[in-house]
């Protein structure tokens, strides 16, 4: 709840009339993304929800967005990204089936890899290396997604899956480590914008208001298959460096560096 995407979740759902209880282990997550919510029907409990969950009353709604997301983070991380992937997904779901409430697993869109097919459709199975550096992420994302459809499976529990494309918005961490707060903060200091590879893999960005619009809806629907969300027009990272650096005033230049392992194209 005091990520980037949980934050903004949580105000979506108290602007909604909902009460909400926020959870987190502050790993990567800031309580500074929810100090405005002091006074409002929102209570926060710190834990980390690969150990076992104990809430009393009545729970309806479950959102389990607990991961590190960027690469700096789960490359810092990898055994917690892992482990919040499996046992967190099972704990909540586990929750879920205790209290009879709906579920909703945030995805992404790194579970199809450095993907052979494009654009991305969610029938498409994904092209990941299991043992790269970077793996750590997609196949715990794939593991939840498994461990989700079990659950609606045998238990029956009212599942949904988002798999998230990139998304950009107030709160997101300026040292996320990716493209635009990246490019945003070397802009703003003048400083030469770094783009990895040649600059001409392709990037689509979606706001996060429309993001988190998207999957409230999604959890209201009778989907259970996994669905995309994201922005379907598409930029090169070198038109976004440019963009950034003409929007800022910036004198800043653009400088190119090796691709990571396994990034996507």
């Amino acid at each position: 709840a005091a990520g980037f995407l949980g934050s903004h979740l949580s105000d979506y759902l108290l602007d909604g009339g909902f009460s909400v209880v926020g959870m987190d282990n502050l790993l990567t997550g800031d309580l500074a993304n929810i100090q405005h919510l002091t006074g409002r029907d929102f209570v926060f409990v710190k834990h980390d929800v690969t150990n076992y969950i104990n809430l009393p009353g009545p729970i309806d709604l479950i959102f389990h967005f607990a991961s590190p997301a960027s690469p700096i983070d789960y490359l810092r991380v990898p055994i917690q990204t892992l482990k919040v992937g499996s046992l967190g997904t099972h704990n909540t779901l586990g929750l879920a089936k205790a209290k009879q409430a709906r579920f909703l697993l945030a995805s992404t869109s790194e579970v199809y890899g450095d993907p052979l097919v494009h654009p991305q459709r969610e029938d498409y199975w994904g092209n990941v290396n299991p043992v790269g550096p970077r793996g750590v992420y997609d196949e715990a994302k794939r593991f939840a997604e498994a461990m989700t459809m079990a659950y609606h499976r045998v238990h029956g529990v009212q599942t949904r899956i988002v798999r998230i494309f990139n998304t950009y918005g107030p709160r997101i961490r300026i040292d996320d480590g990716r493209a635009v707060p990246a490019f945003m903060s070397q802009a703003l200091r003048n400083e030469d914008v770094t783009v990895f590879g040649d600059g001409s893999q392709t990037r689509s960005l979606c706001y996060v208001s429309d993001l988190i619009d998207g999957i409230f809806r999604l959890m209201l629907s009778d989907t259970s298959d996994p669905v995309n969300i994201g922005n379907p027009q598409e930029l090169t990272i070198s038109q976004l460096a440019e963009q950034i650096i003409a929007l800022t005033g910036s004198r800043s230049r653009v400088v190119y560096r090796p691709l990571p392992v396994d990034d996507p194209r």
